[in-house]
Parts: structure tokens; C-alpha cells; sequence
């Protein structure tokens, strides 16, 4: 089953259209980048996807369930790990993680908890007050918390932003541990990270879905030796 696909996905701001009939499959257990410039549409396009707006035209289906008819049953089976870190600063990791398997009403709460603590090495700061972590983990506990549901589908916005290499390292090898077990929507503008972590590659352009494929196949399309080439070149319509 696909995990998420699009027929002529549409949305439009007054007389500003954002997102031009994009058509996008997305796979069960892949991890799929959407990439462009600032103004490209992806921002946009995600918040369609993680149903935080609806379309002005077009169909969403996310694994089978239509945006529209069954948009609270979608919200069941997705989470996001926003771009500004979304942890309680004054709640210890701990409680930040015993407070939102409280928010979904986990069954197993405990159980889940050390799952999470132990995929994500959390043993050392578990008491520390989310406000004195580095950025590194609080990146680290804000997908944690993204988890704690078990959604199907996980989009991971700029992970990384603002991290040192070394945090970033770390966050992907992470992010690795997750790849196959569900599926990941990342956005980044970091090229060497789409280009390691991701089994496809989607390139915006203008509010229009203008390439998908492996970074591999992007590459060789392209007839560059690099991924980033690859990218400026589907980007901006040829141009290096």
C-alpha cells in the first residue's frame, strides 16, 4: 500500500496559488525528502499532508483514508516534529515524555517510555529540565515525543537546523535506526543530508513537483557529479 498519494493537489491563498496539481506516491516504510528554495511550495504542501490545511482542490490519501472524509482518523496515524522544538522547557525529559503518552492516553504508557529512552539514549538527561539541554537533544527528545503515538507516518521538519556537526551526526544515525519501520516525510536544506538519509528525493519549483527519484537517479539525470548540482539545476529550470 502506498502511504501517501496525491491526484492534482491544488491550494490557493485569494488569487496567490501556492501548490500546482502536484501528483506524489509516497511509499509504505520510505523516506522521502521534499526539497526546494524558500517560496517553493513545500511548506505548504506538508501542511496539506500532515493535515494542518486543506486543499483547494485536488485528493489526499493518506495509507487508503481520504484527507477530507476521514481526517481524524488520519490525525491518529501521523505525528510531526516541527521545526521549533516542541518540548515543555520547564518539564524534565521524563515528564515531557510521561506528559504526552498521558495526552494520547497510551495503553502500555511505561512500556513505551523505556522504548523510547532506550532508541534514543535519553538515560543521561532524563531528569534534566528541557531548557538546559543543547539543541542537539532537544531535537533529539521533540522526535521522541513525535513517536510516542506510533504513528505510521512521521514528517521531520529541518531536523537538524541550527545543530553542530557532531549533534547532527547523531540525529542521523537516528533518524537511520527509524528508516523501514515508517514512514518519513523529511524537509531540509541541507543537501548532504537528503542526499544520505533518503530513498527518494522530491525537488520543488514554483508551487510545482518538478522531479522525484533516488539522489542517484537526480544525479544522472541531471549529468552532474553532485547531489547539490543536481539540485540547483532541477531547481531552477537548468541553471548552475
Amino acid at each position: 500500500m502506498l502511504a501517501i498519494e496525491t491526484n492534482n493537489l491544488t491550494k490557493k491563498f485569494k488569487e496567490k496559488t501556492a501548490v500546482h496539481g502536484i501528483n506524489l506516491q509516497i511509499k509504505d516504510g520510505e523516506l522521502f525528502a521534499l526539497l526546494g528554495t524558500n517560496g517553493a511550495g513545500k511548506t505548504t504542501t506538508i501542511k496539506m499532508l500532515s493535515t494542518l490545511i486543506l486543499p483547494t482542490d485536488g485528493e489526499i490519501k493518506i495509507e487508503g483514508l481520504d484527507i477530507i472524509k476521514d481526517r481524524q482518523k488520519i490525525k491518529e496515524i501521523l505525528n510531526v516534529s516541527p521545526q521549533e522544538t516542541a518540548i515543555a522547557p520547564n518539564l524534565s525529559v521524563k515528564e515531557n515524555l510521561e506528559f504526552m503518552a498521558g495526552v494520547y492516553q497510551i495503553s502500555n504508557k511505561q512500556e513505551k517510555i523505556n522504548e523510547l529512552i532506550k532508541m534514543f539514549k535519553l538515560e543521561e538527561v532524563l531528569n534534566q529540565k528541557a531548557k538546559t539541554l543543547s539543541g542537539g537533544w532537544q531535537r533529539k527528545v521533540s522526535i521522541a515525543i513525535a513517536l510516542i503515538n506510533e504513528p505510521k507516518i512521521l514528517f521531520l521538519d529541518e531536523p537538524t537546523l541550527g545543530l553542530d556537526v557532531i549533534a547532527r551526526k547523531e540525529l542521523w544515525n537516528v533518524i537511520e535506526t527509524l528508516k523501514g519501520k515508517i514512514t518519513i516525510i523529511l524537509t531540509t536544506h541541507y543537501m548532504e543530508e537528503a542526499e544520505s538519509l533518503s530513498d527518494r528525493v522530491g525537488i520543488m519549483a514554483k508551487g510545482n513537483l518538478v522531479d522525484v527519484g533516488t539522489p542517484e537517479e537526480l544525479i544522472k539525470r541531471t549529468g552532474v557529479t553532485k547531489f547539490e548540482d543536481a539540485f540547483v539545476k532541477i531547481a531552477t529550470g537548468g541553471e548552475l
